[in-house]
């Protein structure tokens, strides 16, 4: 198993798989939308994406966005995108994207990578706290939908 940045001959691919990624957090199925959504990230490089690979076939992705923290003054990624095939699980995918992406974040000087998940998804937060991740107990994450307010 390889990881390497994604390259535009794997859009297809990885739009797949984001499908399925959107799915598990209990979105309707939309190739379209997906396919749209990743192409759009990628070519206005408003994002990273990493693949995992194996025989030729993508096994996962993650997404990475670039951003700030302004407490630190520094550059920073959100990991904000992570999946792995479910018949792929339990092969070191989702092991070796997140260090390939650790690996990219320091060779492009980030500070730090942040990610939110599940608070149902032990399976990848003992994978996180495995690979050094700390669980933030000092902040509280908000939301607010301003699509409802339309």
């Amino acid at each position: 198993m390889t990881t390497r940045l994604a390259q535009a001959a794997d859009l297809p691919a990885v739009a797949a798989l984001f499908d399925l990624y959107r799915q598990f957090y209990q979105q309707p199925a939309d190739a379209a939308l997906a396919l749209d959504f990743i192409s759009q990230r990628f070519h206005k490089a408003e994002s990273v994406l990493l693949v995992a690979e194996s025989g030729g076939q993508l096994l996962g992705f993650c997404q990475l966005y670039p951003s700030f923290c302004s407490v630190e003054a520094q550059p920073i990624y959100v990991l904000y995108d992570l999946f792995v095939q479910p018949d792929a699980r339990q092969m070191g995918a989702g092991r070796a994207l997140l260090l390939a992406a650790e690996a990219l974040a320091q060779a492009q000087g980030k500070s730090r990578m942040d990610l939110t998940t599940a608070k149902t998804n032990l399976t990848a937060q003992a994978l996180y706290e495995s690979l050094g991740w700390v669980r933030d107990e000092v902040f509280l994450t908000y939301t607010r939908s301003i699509t409802a307010l339309a």
